[in-house]
């Protein structure tokens, strides 16, 4: 849904029908792929029902993996 109503978007974020085990956000309708939290002050996660998510966690990985690698090396 292109441009949700500050309604809708504070329904979505607040749904439980669309928080998975509580944590994990999945909501289709939803373009965003970062989302916040139901309580804003923890801030924000990953909208997991976006094409685009999956990727974004893989490139994290890599990125910390690769550099835990670096760091454990021998010179």
């Amino acid at each position: 849904m292109k441009n949700p109503s500050k309604d809708t978007l504070e329904e979505w974020r607040t749904n439980p029908k669309y928080w998975k085990w509580k944590m994990f956000y999945y909501n289709k309708e939803d373009d965003r792929l970062l989302v916040d939290k139901p309580n804003p002050m923890l801030g924000t996660t990953l909208n997991f029902a976006h094409r685009k998510a999956y990727l974004f966690l893989l490139g994290i990985l890599v990125f910390f993996g690769f550099i835990g690698l670096t760091l454990t090396r021998n010179p």
